[in-house]
């Protein structure tokens, strides 16, 4: 206990200053992510306190962070849809989800995967990351004009005719969930029907209007609308917001522009009585247990999320880890990998269950700690008690502040966190795909499929997609410059030194083919055309394999192929000097004895030259 207290001053000092720069984030992430600015206040409270009490890395600072935030907003939106834009009906299964994440890190960190984290490829990450940018950027355009869809009369008007179908819809399932026939029982149906109110056709037609415009495509859709309809003031606040927070760094970074902005702009408007938009009310007291989760955590209602949830897990897995090694070299320490896992999975779980968004580690909070004294953990729950003193002490005042504001930050957030560093790099990374004419660079397509996919399409999917892309081409990679090194390709073969002494009578009998290096998928097609080399004089084929240190599954069904055909041509085939691996390999499918008899197995080429004497014929 008294090393945990043994830096206190600068671990206070450290905490504080984090704290404060959460502070913001922390209300614009939970407004962007759909839940409200409370979750996100939920939930850097809950993991930065918990993640730095269990984590494995001293100095990190966690909370709800910019990708954590994307894919939430994505997940958030796709149960909203199927609950009918309802936050109150859908939001224990949202929390379920998160808390399901939350699990899955901490069985990530107990099972040891921490340390694997760092081979998901650049490129993967870098499009992943400029999406996050692309998304953020472009869905605060809409609120930042002070333009609401759901709200705009004549745009929501065109989804009535949808609405009263969804409506249709869902009174014929209801009476087929109760048994009813409509065929036997249609005056019901009618009856139902005709108690639909103009009310439910409109809640219908903005839930519908709200999907519609929803993400970075129903964005572009209602550009125009929003351009048309733009709130000068709304857009005044934003652009004040982030005139702010870019100009006062040019001053001093003692203070967190990104506070100093929301401070001022909210103040000048409230304190003139500017008739402005503030955020959601956020809850007066101490965050309440959202016991509803229990009801949802079962496996029929969590199995269709689970590969969500495993992706949340692992994305904030990665960007913990990431910010773990920038606090390494900032601190000359080493980080737990596994343990910091099981720490953000620990405040994740608490977090959902508390209503919070999902987080990680945070690279700017952990820097802004590190430089302003943090040295232990402690300073990482200092952060979030103050956050949840500011919540009980100033959550009215909290709620005041203008959404624009708010959509002003997250401007700022998107365009600090693409990759800038990638993106510069495409003119030159090396053109090694060709796909036609065309000679293309493998990073940089992978990345801007993932990039595309995640801003257009599905985050979660994308990034799936693009591992995928990135392994293949990787195996393409290193198969081709094994290849190269792996001579099992029709060559003219070199005779080794002890075999300057093979008798000549036998050189049309008998065929010598060397193995160097692995038999696996990037060598095989080249390995099957060694029946094409054989002279059609030959009866005996040698196989030196001494050099072949590995065999896959690939190289394995390679071999067997060859061998079938060698035998079907009345060919004998010897092995000599088979390695433990291969061997291992060919005993598993019974290569070794069916095709290959043991007698035809020689430890050395002295003892196979011995048996081809005494059982090869001289017939030229």
């Amino acid at each position: 206990m008294k090393n945990f207290f043994a830096h206190f001053r600068g671990d206070l000092f450290g905490g504080i200053t984090a704290g404060i720069v959460a502070l913001p984030l922390a209300l614009a992430f939970g407004v962007s992510s759909g839940l409200g600015p409370s979750a996100g206040l939920y939930g850097a409270i809950f993991i930065s306190f918990f993640a730095a009490l269990f984590g494995g890395t001293n100095t990190q600072i966690s909370g709800p962070t910019a990708p954590m935030t994307a894919v939430s907003m994505v997940v958030i939106a796709g149960i909203l849809a199927v609950h009918d834009g309802d936050v109150n009906k859908a939001l224990p299964i949202i929390l379920t989800v998160f808390l399901l994440a939350g699990l899955m890190q901490i069985g990530l960190g107990a099972i040891g995967l921490g340390m694997y984290i760092k081979y998901i490829p650049y490129p993967v990450v870098s499009g992943f990351m400029t999406a996050i940018g692309v998304i953020i950027l472009v869905t605060q355009i809409l609120p930042a004009v002070g333009y609401y869809p759901k709200e705009d009369e004549s745009y929501v008007t065109q989804f009535m005719p949808a609405a009263e179908e969804e409506i249709l819809e869902n009174i014929l399932k209801e009476e087929a969930g109760e048994g009813i026939l409509v065929l036997e029982d249609f005056e019901e149906t009618i009856k139902r029907a005709s108690k639909i109110t103009e009310v439910e056709m409109l809640k219908e037609a903005q839930t519908l209007g709200a999907k519609e415009a929803s993400g970075v495509l129903g964005t572009f859709k209602v550009l125009p609308n929003a351009l048309r309809n733009i709130n000068w003031l709304e857009l005044a606040l934003a652009l004040s917001t982030i005139a702010i927070i870019y100009g006062f760094k040019r001053i001093t970074k003692v203070v967190p522009s990104t506070l100093v902005a929301l401070i001022v702009v909210s103040g000048v408007a409230y304190g003139f009585g500017l008739d402005y938009r503030p955020i959601e009310k956020i809850p007066e007291g101490l965050p309440i247990p959202q016991m509803g989760i229990l009801s949802e955590f079962k496996l029929s209602a969590i199995s269709p999320y689970i590969f969500t949830a495993l992706t949340l897990a692992l994305l904030g897995a990665i960007d913990s880890l990431l910010t773990s090694v920038v606090a390494d070299n900032m601190t000359n320490t080493k980080h737990k990998p596994n343990k910091e896992l099981v720490g953000q999975g620990i405040g994740n779980s608490i977090a959902a269950i508390f209503g919070g968004i999902p987080g990680a580690g945070a690279t700017i909070r952990t820097v802004v700690n590190i430089n302003s004294g943090g040295k232990t953990r402690l300073s990482g729950m200092i952060a979030g008690l103050l956050l949840l003193l500011i919540l009980l002490a100033l959550g009215p005042v909290a709620s005041q502040i203008p959404a624009a504001v708010l959509a002003g930050i997250l401007v700022t957030v998107g365009i600090g966190v693409m990759d800038y560093k990638g993106l510069k790099a495409i003119p030159y990374l090396p053109k090694d795909i060709k796909l036609g004419p065309l000679k293309l660079s493998s990073e940089v397509i992978i990345m801007l499929t993932v990039l595309v996919l995640s801003s257009v399409w599905n985050l979660v999917y994308a990034v799936g997609i693009g591992l995928v892309i990135a392994s293949l081409m990787f195996m393409k990679k290193i198969g081709d410059l094994t290849g190269k090194r792996s001579e099992v390709k029709p060559l003219d073969e070199k005779a080794w030194p002890d075999e300057k002494n093979f008798p000549v009578r036998f050189k049309e009998e008998v065929f010598i083919k060397h193995l160097k290096g692995p038999l696996f998928f990037g060598s095989t097609s080249d390995f099957q055309q060694l029946a094409e080399q054989i002279p059609s004089t030959a009866s005996t084929v040698i196989i030196r394999m001494g050099r072949m240190q590995y065999m896959d599954q690939s190289g394995l069904y390679a071999m067997e192929d060859v061998l079938q055909d060698l035998k079907r041509n009345g060919i004998s085939v010897l092995f000599v000097n088979v390695l433990d691996q291969p061997k291992y390999m060919m005993e598993r499918i019974d290569i070794i004895p069916d095709l290959i008899p043991r007698e035809h197995l020689f430890d050395d080429f002295k003892s196979c030259l011995q048996w081809v004497v005494a059982n090869v014929e001289d017939k030229y």
